[in-house]
């Protein structure tokens, strides 16, 4: 809910499952022939995944000269200290060196990997991200869409970026709206559902324990004197 208004952002869904039942017996410190059977439990740690939703968000016009948003498949590729990351965030600006960025993370890489320079902000686009100056017919810089083969292998790095880790990208030649941004593809009724739900569960949890503990005060006070 928090990244509902960013640029790009992509759904992120956590997901848990409890271990296999396990068998518990009693045996013996050495001698441990004739195991007696006490029951079945799950252990309550469960293995977790974090699935990324990378369907694509809203497009939004906004009339701003360097935002651009991908139509279809695909990322922004960003030059950062960590090096190249990926985004679907399009909302970019001009460093203090003319070089096309994302603000705080770092200038974006044109189809051949370098940096795109622009000499001014008043540029147009085509349809594929091609640049121009505004009065000029000279493409200037064409900004790069990058693809991988299984986006489920992209991992979180931070603020809307992604690392491809071992994946090798792609240049593709996907269509670019210019003046646009693709807002963020969260569900904010479904977020504020699963928040309420997850709410619920906690306070039932949280009185099971209660519960719990009361027996056990019982046990220990009631049952013990006698």
């Amino acid at each position: 809910m928090t990244n509902i208004s960013t640029a790009g952002y992509k759904a992120e869904t956590y997901a848990d499952t409890t271990f296999d039942e396990v068998l518990i017996s009693r045996v013996g410190n050495k001698d441990k022939r004739g195991a007696q059977v006490i029951g079945e439990e799950s252990y309550i740690l469960a293995p977790s995944r974090l699935y990324i939703d990378f369907t694509q968000g809203t497009v939004e016009e906004t009339g701003l000269n360097l935002d651009f948003a991908i139509q279809g498949d695909g990322f922004f590729a960003i030059q950062t200290e960590n090096g190249v990351l990926y985004t679907r965030n399009g909302s970019f600006s001009l460093d203090d060196e003319g070089y096309l960025t994302l603000a705080g993370q770092g200038r974006v890489l044109d189809v051949n990997g370098d940096p795109i320079f622009l000499p001014m902000d008043q540029i147009r686009a085509d349809g594929y991200g091609t640049l121009y100056l505004q009065d000029g017919e000279a493409a200037i810089g064409r900004i790069g869409v990058y693809t991988f083969p299984d986006n489920d292998q992209l991992t979180i790095a931070a603020q809307g970026l992604f690392d491809a880790g071992e994946q090798q990208a792609t240049v593709s030649n996907v269509p670019i709206q210019w003046k646009a941004v693709e807002r963020a593809n969260v569900d904010l009724v479904d977020e504020m559902t699963t928040m309420m739900s997850s709410q619920r569960a906690l306070q039932g949890a949280a009185q099971v324990l209660k519960i719990y503990d009361s027996l056990l005060t019982k046990i220990t006070t009631d049952v013990a004197s006698v």
